[in-house]
């Protein structure tokens, strides 16, 4: 790349990344004019096109701020540059239009309203003024409404609003931050709010603005409200109004499963939570997640069934013009200043998108829609995480504002898909040595889920232009991902072992290219193991191309399977009996029992009738819950290690003792020391505590133990049982103390919502093999 030292030189640049859909045409024009500097920018379907000509200097530097300065939403990964002839044909620089040949690029996900057009959302001179779809290049859909690539208003499902003569000066100023900016529009061009009672319904049916001003009321007023946000519909309602807020939960069917919240502004999140500076970065940055934050303990900021046996309530800030405009402007009358934003749907099902479905399938459910006309080409529930006290990140659902962003692989793999497990679903596409999550997709467990899947795979495709030729699922051949992966490919898939996958998933996540193996830490719920048995309390000496089972819990009986999993009390009695200790009538989880129950679970353990063995981690947590009378009957999945987690947290600083498990992780020794402190009088809540430091000091001492044995010394902590936080930070703790090197998720969920990732990597070494 070297230039003469006098006269023009031309250069051609191209731009891999994020690029589309960012600005970056117009940050390029910019750069160029301002330099002085003549030739073109253009999308292509690869990434971004350049041809820039001038004096050498000047194209020195243009080079250098290409990548130093980009537009706040671009990511470059990459930039190629090639001398070629001075043309002198231009005198300018010049914007071309999209070319569109085939390959493919990166599309930006969906971002929260940026503040300037927040500005012209409350001002009342501007054009714009509560426009609830105000938009620019820094801010709002793309991933959603895209529906093919490259990124284009024509590709996506704002090609049905053709641009006022005022948008369409906008969009093709390139001084303008509009330039380009595909679902831009205004009152006279945009899509329209509308609101739509119930059957039935006193309300009115309303357009515009009186819809938003109709839709604010009837939550003033302790009605539940369908409201159609960026990805999917939610149900919002009143947080503080009990009432309405029970009334939601019974119509949904949720159980005691906390709600999320959506609050006004940082003030109403201060007067709910207790906010760090790391957890208010998370909350106001552009990808708006739910974030989990711990309750404050005033009485009657939220309605007790807002997140009823929680210490965390899960809070996120407006992050659409409609939502902006539905908690109100400075100046409307008053409303609602925190929301229960749940998705829209019935328990189990995927999030609704469609107006139509919307008013059958969430019939019963809404007292009326806010609905608009604006398409959403895939659906995309809300993120959510938590943030540890060193003020990094774990992603517990990654879903809006990560997807489609892709992940970078630690090596190539051939075009795969991945489909996850039959919970928290979430597929992977791969290519080379990037990674593309689709959004949350939920439990496969019905139809609609799976034609969730189904389109999902479908969109992921269209953006990137991967057609995979692996196909990689779950080991378990029950699951309904697994038949279905099986029907995309025509024959078997690549099946992975689920707690191979986990691991697998973390070493990919922090970039470990599979030449040493880890110590992998796999704790969760359940996991197809390769004896036939539930597995989830396993220790595994794994890298990509296989594993071996180190260690893991002792196995214990699951009476009941399903029905098991959802009465902890059951769990605990087989516990008791796996360990030889007699159910007692002064336990808990005895006395939480009929008789009926308790001469049933006698009869199916002492005949081995319907108890498949288990050696899940997070079926011991459940059994201990029920053991110290914190939950016997779990509405909610993982609800009994939640209210044992929270009982635990309220006592950690009050005592450092813990049990102890016997020849690495027999927990028989533990729940003998658990009921006679219990018979002491000693406080639940202390026994959890104790408990919980019992697991990390066990995974500690064995991962000791493996290294004296192998020498490795790196451990991957993986598992739906990792967002347990206290679990977490203290196993992290000691290892890390320990002198081990610690894999934690960050962006990729510990729990199955990240399998795919593990087995995309895994599927690919495999392949590799034959």
């Amino acid at each position: 790349m070297t230039a003469p030292a006098t006269g023009a030189v031309r250069r051609r640049v191209t731009v891999r990344g994020t690029v589309q859909g960012v600005g970056f045409r117009p940050f390029v024009h910019r750069l160029a004019t301002e330099l002085a500097l003549a030739g073109f920018v253009s999308n292509t379907a690869s990434g971004v096109l350049i041809e820039v000509e001038g004096p050498p200097d000047g194209v020195a530097d243009f080079c250098d701020r290409l990548t130093a300065e980009p537009p706040p939403l671009a990511t470059v990964t990459g930039v190629g540059f090639e001398d070629l002839p001075v043309t002198g044909a231009e005198s300018t620089f010049g914007i071309r239009s999209t070319d569109r040949s085939p390959g493919s690029t990166l599309l930006p996900p969906d971002t929260a309203t940026c503040p300037d057009c927040l500005r012209e959302l409350a001002d009342p001179a501007d054009r714009r003024h509560r426009h609830p779809f105000v938009t620019c290049t820094h801010c709002g859909p793309r991933f959603t409404i895209a529906t093919g690539m490259p990124y284009d208003r024509a590709v996506t499902t704002m090609a049905g609003f053709p641009m006022c003569a005022a948008c369409a000066r906008e969009y093709g100023d390139p001084l303008d931050r509009r330039f380009h900016a595909q679902p831009v529009a205004c009152p006279d061009c945009g899509p329209r709010l509308r609101l739509v009672p119930a059957p039935g319904s006193e309300v009115r049916p309303a357009r515009g603005a009186e819809a938003l001003a109709s839709a604010r009321a009837l939550l003033a007023t302790g009605r539940i409200v369908a409201v159609k946000g960026l990805g999917g519909y939610h149900l919002a309602c009143d947080a503080t109004d009990a009432r309405a807020v029970d009334t939601l939960r019974t119509r949904k069917a949720r159980g005691g499963k906390p709600f999320a919240v959506m609050c006004a502004d940082l003030d109403d999140v201060r007067r709910i939570a207790d906010l760090s500076a790391s957890e208010r970065a998370a909350l106001t940055g552009s990808r708006r997640p739910i974030v989990l934050l711990r309750r404050r303990g005033e009485a009657g900021a939220l309605a007790p069934g807002v997140c009823p046996g929680s210490p965390h309530v899960g809070v996120m800030l407006p992050y659409t013009p409609v939502h902006t405009l539905l908690l109100g402007l400075p100046g409307d009358p008053p409303g609602p200043r925190v929301l229960v934003m749940t998705s829209g749907n019935r328990s189990g099902e995927p999030i609704v998108t469609d107006d139509d479905e919307a008013l059958t399938r969430l019939a019963g459910l809404a007292d009326a829609w806010l609905a608009h006309d604006r398409p959403i080409a895939s659906p995309c529930d809300d993120s959510l995480l938590r943030v540890r006290p060193d003020g990094t990140e774990q992603v517990l659902r990654r879903s809006r504002g990560y997807v489609p962003r892709p992940l970078r692989l630690p090596v190539p793999v051939r075009p795969a898909l991945a489909v996850g497990g039959d919970l928290k679903n979430a597929l992977c596409l791969g290519a080379g040595e990037q990674a593309w999550f689709g959004p949350h997709i939920g439990d496969m467990g019905d139809l609609t889920t799976l034609e969730a899947a189904r389109r999902a795979d479908a969109h992921l495709r269209r953006l990137t232009g991967v057609s995979p030729e692996v196909f990689a699922a779950d080991r378990h051949p029950g699951y309904h991902s697994t038949r279905w992966a099986a029907r995309l490919a025509g024959h078997a898939p690549v099946t992975v072992q689920h707690h191979h996958a986990h691991i697998a998933s973390a070493m990919a996540e922090h970039g470990l290219d599979g030449t040493t193996p880890v110590i992998g830490v796999a704790f969760d719920g359940t996991g197809y193991g390769d004896d036939g048995t539930v597995w989830g309390g396993e220790i595994l000496l794994a890298d990509y191309t296989g594993f071996r089972r180190y260690a893991r819990l002792s196995p214990a009986p699951l009476p009941g399977g399903d029905a098991g999993v959802a009465n902890p009390c059951r769990l605990a009695l087989a516990r008791l009996w796996a360990a030889g200790l007699p159910w007692d009538a002064d336990l808990p989880c005895v006395s939480a029992c009929t008789p009926r129950e308790l001469a049933l679970l006698r009869r199916q353990l002492s005949g081995e009738l319907a108890c498949v063995p288990t050696s899940s981690m997070g079926r011991l947590f459940d059994a201990v819950s029920s053991l110290l009378g914190v939950c016997h009957r779990a509405g909610y999945e993982a609800q009994a290690a939640l209210e044992l987690e929270a009982a635990a947290a309220s006592a950690w600083g009050a005592d450092g003792s813990a049990y102890a498990f016997a020849d690495g992780l027999d927990p028989a020794p533990l729940l003998g020391a658990l009921v006679a402190d219990l018979r002491r009088g000693t406080p639940a809540a202390v026994l959890a505590a104790r408990f919980h430091r019992a697991v990390a000091r066990a995974v500690a001492a064995i991962c000791r133990r493996a290294r004296q044995d192998t020498g490795l010394a790196t451990v991957a902590l993986s598992g739906g049982v990792f967002a347990n936080a206290l679990l977490e930070e203290e196993c992290a703790r000691l290892l890390t103390e320990d002198g081990f090197a610690v894999l934690r998720h960050g962006e990729v969920p510990p729990n199955d919502g990240g399998l795919a990732l593990g087995q995309l990597v895994v599927a690919a070494h495999l392949r590799q093999e034959e």
